[in-house]
């Protein structure tokens, strides 16, 4: 089902984006000196101006005009631009304080909740196969709690702010490089603020080395090219085939965090991970069987 260039391409950039943001704790970690909301400051004001640039080369100024015209689309990208801020603070903060396992589960966690995301708000049906895999995720978060007397929030939030990002993006319908323009855009004014008030040893970029200025500009490549890759791949290959590539990226953070980070995975993780694993083998299953069917319908 793979076999036309198209979905090779796509097979290709969803590889890429995966990898890339599979790696992206490499990058964070390097830079573990600088403050989190200052790695986010970067963040915002780099991407924008990276995405800028593409949204000026590419010639989708006339999309960005239309959008400006629409008020209630421009509220949904605020409250997408708050959720994805959120994500992306959470996400460095995990990382620079040793809880890069805690963050793969997050996103190990991710396609669950958009299975009950979509039940809950959007009124779709799931599959029976996926109603079990959610109750099997669920069940793993509640023996931690109850055996541990422990919650993983921050897995809980990075899923939390991600899926809902997710499901408001799609009420938007935008392209990925529009989209993410207008939301760095309504946060810029909010990150320059924040920098001209800062007042930190790495806020005067005159006062850090040539490698830490670079490692803060290219904050922007970091979270502007898996994007890019993602949407890609997202209108060439079917989703389930995007949603199981998907694990690549939480896969690599958990055998870094283990290995290069030297976290530990204490038996509280332990039985929450086994359980989003069993749940996510039973969401993989229920994918191939829908892509199956519709593939013998077409025939």
């Amino acid at each position: 089902m793979t076999s036309n260039p198209t979905s090779r391409q796509g097979v290709l950039y969803a590889v890429a984006a995966y990898l890339m943001w599979g790696f992206a704790p490499l990058y964070f970690h390097a830079i573990a000196a600088v403050p989190a909301d200052e790695v986010l400051m970067h963040r915002i004001i780099w991407s924008f101006g990276l995405v800028a640039l593409l949204v000026w080369l590419q010639g989708q100024g006339n999309e960005v005009r239309q959008l400006l015209r629409q008020p209630r689309k421009l509220a949904l990208l605020g409250l997408t631009a708050i959720l994805v801020a959120s994500n992306w603070l959470i996400f460095i903060w995990a990382v620079t304080h040793d809880h890069l396992l805690d963050a793969s589960l997050g996103y190990f966690i991710n396609p669950l909740l958009n299975v009950a995301l979509g039940m809950l708000v959007l009124g779709e049906r799931p599959a029976r196969l996926q109603l079990v895999a959610v109750a099997v995720a669920a069940a793993g978060v509640v023996i931690q709690l109850v055996q541990f007397g422990s919650v993983p929030w921050i897995s809980l939030a990075l899923a939390g702010t991600f899926g809902c990002y997710g499901l408001l993006r799609k009420q938007v319908n935008l392209k990925a490089s529009t989209g993410l323009l207008v939301e760095t855009a309504l946060l810029l004014p909010l990150a320059l603020g924040y920098w001209w008030w800062l007042d930190s040893e790495t806020a005067q970029l005159a006062n850090n080395t040539l490698s830490l200025n670079l490692l803060l500009i290219s904050a922007g490549v970091v979270t502007t090219l898996p994007l890019l890759a993602f949407a890609a791949a997202a209108v060439r290959i079917p989703f389930y085939l995007l949603g199981m590539l998907q694990y690549i990226g939480p896969s690599l953070m958990f055998i870094m965090a283990l290995t290069l980070f030297n976290e530990q995975l204490d038996p509280a993780q332990l039985s929450t991970f086994a359980a989003i694993w069993c749940a996510l083998v039973l969401l993989s299953i229920d994918g191939v069987r829908s892509a199956r069917r519709r593939y013998r319908q077409r025939d």
